[in-house]
């Protein structure tokens, strides 16, 4: 499987959250320099956005946090290809407009990635593997 993470599981795991699933950990154990998470860059900007709203706090500086969330070769950051931007124009137009969440789903779709994500909305729309 190539993992790759929805921004909330992403701050959940890194901040120590308890709301991550049991399979979830386990991914999160399984990871390696071989088999990395995958970050993609649409992430650190929602990160970087709710934290200068003041909706998240991070327990370190945001441009340390971000660097440690990404650090190979334990995570592999994702940025936003052709292909990827290809694939937001496909996805169905009932898919709901969050771009961020659009990007993630295209992501996956173009990795053949499987989204680790509890947001009901990807999760109901089927368009790509979840954990």
């Amino acid at each position: 499987m190539k993992p790759l993470l929805d921004t909330h599981i992403l701050l959940w795991w890194l901040n120590g959250n308890g709301r991550l699933s049991r399979r979830h950990r386990e991914v999160f154990q399984e990871a390696g320099p071989d088999s990395p998470l995958r970050v993609s860059d649409i992430s650190l900007w929602e990160i970087a956005t709710l934290y200068s709203l003041g909706r998240i706090e991070l327990r370190l500086p945001l441009r340390d946090w971000l660097e440690r969330a990404t650090a190979p070769p334990l995570v592999q950051r994702i940025g936003i290809s052709p292909a990827i931007a290809a694939e937001v124009a496909q996805l169905p137009d009932g898919f709901h407009r969050d771009p961020a969440d659009r990007i993630l789903v295209a992501t996956a779709r173009v990795l053949g990635a499987t989204l680790l994500t509890r947001d009901s909305r990807i999760l109901d729309a089927g368009l790509v593997p979840t954990l």
